[in-house]
């Protein structure tokens, strides 16, 4: 989730009444369109534009999607980090029909992530505003407060989250990056809200998130630094060791929230440019995903899902222009890996 301008600060923090609001997490610049840029290494994928969800808000400045993933009912659940009370903070996408409604929306929350539990089935959000994780049913009835409070001292700033195969939470706390510190945590939470732990921290404005196909480690984006770090994991779900994974050559552009393949595959987010970096496990650069030359006004590629078992892959863009859905074809079959977060 990006880093927003001072005036969309000021803006949503007095709509949440909060005081003085500081949303970060996917970058701190705007920049031209993916078409733009230098040459890459590996093949080139242009994506296909679906719809445009979102306008940018008078109350906020600006609109911004995040967190696309899909339901057990095949819909694409999206949130819109920016959008004032009254309007959809959480939308259901029928990308066959092209055609979207509103799930849920509050005077409160700026959730940044979006993701199904396997658990309870449940829909979970990151407030990074409040410093919380909500849930609510599918439909976007049964509003509850998740997870509140302190971690070990500290309030968090969550980001994007993801689930191990027993419904426990893994969270990207971007703690530190408003001041411009390396504050950043993995917290991880138990399935009952009740038990937290931090796994990791001093990093660089943690971002992204996401399992590893064997869910013996973590890939972390640290959003300061552009790099993907990777944290290995026991069987109690503790950190037995961490190191610099992908160094991600962005120029202006920073890294943002990250999926994985049925192959293994790293897809990274960008911010700052509206495109994608695909990897392997290997730190192997495989492709980049552009929007089609002369796309204006869509300055942030946040996050993608691919279809489960399936190959269409949907990805969140958005700036001036709107916020909008773009598809292609990923390298791979979508997992729970590949599905939120």
């Amino acid at each position: 989730m990006r880093r927003l301008p001072i005036r969309t600060l000021a803006t949503l923090a007095t709509l949440t009444a909060i005081g003085a609001l500081t949303l970060t997490g996917c970058g701190t610049q705007s920049a031209a369109t993916g078409a733009a840029g230098t040459s890459d290494e590996g093949r080139t994928i242009t994506a296909r534009k679906v719809m445009r969800l979102t306008t940018v808000h008078q109350e906020t400045g600006m609109t911004l999607l995040e967190g696309p993933t899909f339901g057990t009912d095949g819909g694409l659940y999206v949130v819109d980090v920016t959008a004032p009370a009254g309007k959809p903070k959480v939308l259901r996408v029928d990308v066959g029909r092209k055609t979207s409604r509103a799930v849920h929306t509050d005077s409160r929350g700026a959730y940044t992530s979006a993701q199904f539990s396997p658990y309870d089935g449940r829909l979970y959000l990151t407030d990074y505003a409040h410093g919380e994780i909500v849930s609510m049913d599918p439909d976007g009835g049964d509003f509850r407060t998740f997870f509140s409070g302190e971690v070990d001292g500290a309030l968090m700033n969550p980001d994007d989250l993801a689930f191990d195969q027993d419904g426990n939470l893994y969270v990207s706390d971007s703690r530190g990056l408003s001041e411009g510190e390396a504050h950043g945590r993995v917290v991880r939470i138990d399935r009952t809200g009740e038990k937290t732990a931090v796994l990791a921290d001093g990093l660089a404005a943690t971002n992204g998130i996401s399992f590893d196909l064997g869910y013996r480690g973590l890939w972390i984006s640290e959003l300061a630094e552009n790099r993907i770090s990777y944290l290995r994991l026991d069987a109690d779900g503790k950190v037995t060791a961490r190191h610099t994974a992908v160094r991600v050559d962005g120029g202006i552009a920073q890294t943002d929230s990250i999926a994985v393949d049925a192959d293994g595959n790293l897809y990274q987010a960008l911010h700052g440019r509206a495109a994608m970096i695909v990897y392997n496990q290997y730190g192997e650069r495989l492709a980049t995903v552009r929007l089609p030359a002369r796309t204006e006004g869509l300055e942030s590629a946040t996050n993608v899902a691919i279809t489960p078992g399936g190959r269409t892959a949907y990805v969140t863009v958005s700036g001036p222009a709107g916020g909008y859905l773009y598809t292609f074809d990923a390298l791979a079959d979508g997992v729970r890996q590949s599905n939120g977060g």
